[in-house]
């Protein structure tokens, strides 16, 4: 299972989408920075793969050979930050 870094929506996906392939929930390019595993907004050039060409629009579909689907991804791309976030929300519920 994949997740769309910006509706959180799960779906089916097997190996690497194409650059064209968008979430089926809310259209959002998946083949794009936010929704690589590799993303980092506090890392040279916002990623942790070293040599990749500078991306100006993140959200966008791109070329990069480097992607890899992040099944970490949250809505917003803040990812494992945003669950632990809710988990520790959840803790407290009254």
């Amino acid at each position: 299972m994949a997740r769309c870094f910006k509706c959180s929506a799960d779906f089916p996906l097997e190996g690497r989408p194409g650059r064209k392939e968008e979430c089926p929930a809310c259209a959002a390019s998946l083949h794009c920075c936010l929704g690589c595993r590799f993303h980092d907004s506090s890392a040279h050039n916002q990623c942790r793969e070293p040599g990749t060409d500078f991306i100006r629009d993140r959200e966008s579909a791109n070329f990069c050979d480097s992607f890899e689907m992040s099944l970490a991804v949250g809505a917003g791309g803040g990812g494992e930050q945003e669950s632990a976030k809710a988990a520790l929300h959840d803790l407290f519920k009254i």
